[in-house]
């Protein structure tokens, strides 16, 4: 706590239920009147100039609502790396101020996502408290439902690292079943495709099934594994819901 009073800007501590949807959306409320609102993962480590590089952004072009970076190093399919390691990736980023280059996206990368704020209060476009705990795919859900406001870019001057750190996440079991549950429920909801729904869903189960016999440390792939079959069979009975993993 003495930290954050010493920091060279106000600091806020938001409170909420249990779950990212909760607490993004008590984030956002809590930002009502600010222009934009960054969203970072606590394993994203941004490039010194993202901020004024998202600001610049976001004045030079009114019709974008979503944008997100260019991760120049991703540790989240691997075993994940350290601080050292996304600063010296930052530090030795071979293009640091790129030409600007702006490409329409699907959805921002969670890890680092910038939302314009008017469209979301004015339209009641919240993260979706159904999917709860992780809220798996949240962030593409919230990103398609505002696509009807404006534009969702990637632009690579928004530069940083992804550290993919493993510790802290949900059990595999319960991710496994969201991996199953949660595209579906986007597709109920209109939200994404179903084209999309089942490209992710299939490579999802695809490698958890290659995964389970020889499991890397870092992946609970077997874990991930029950977690589909539980889905499937819960999609089956009709009983399939985002929500079953909190009895997980």
């Amino acid at each position: 706590m003495e930290r954050l009073q010493s920091a060279p800007f106000p600091v806020s501590i938001i409170s909420s239920q249990r779950g990212s949807c909760p607490q993004r959306n008590a984030i956002i409320d809590a930002a009502a009147g600010m222009d934009a609102l960054i969203f970072f993962d606590d394993d994203f480590f941004p490039a010194a100039n993202y901020l004024a590089e998202t600001e610049a952004l976001f004045e030079a072009d009114k019709e974008i609502v979503v944008a997100t970076g260019e991760v120049i190093r991703d540790g989240i399919l691997g075993p994940g790396l350290t601080a050292e390691e996304a600063d010296r990736a930052i530090e030795e980023d071979a293009t640091p101020d790129p030409v600007p280059s702006i490409e329409a996206a699907h959805n921002a990368y969670g890890c680092n996502m910038i939302f314009r704020l008017q469209p979301i209060l004015a339209n009641r476009v919240y993260f979706d408290e159904a999917l709860p705990l992780y809220a798996w795919q949240e962030d593409v859900d919230l990103c398609r439902r505002l696509r009807p406001y404006g534009k969702i870019v990637r632009f690579n001057r928004l530069r940083g690292v992804h550290l993919g750190v493993k510790m802290g996440r949900t059990s595999g079991t319960r991710l496994g079943y969201s991996q199953v549950a949660n595209p579906l429920y986007l597709v109920k909801k209109r939200s994404v495709s179903l084209q999309w729904a089942l490209k992710l869903m299939g490579g999802n189960v695809a490698s958890n099934i290659v995964g389970a016999v020889n499991p890397p440390a870092y992946i609970d792939r077997r874990g991930r594994l029950q977690g589909n079959i539980i889905a499937f069979g819960h999609l089956l009975s009709g009983s399939l819901d985002p929500k079953n993993i909190n009895r997980m």
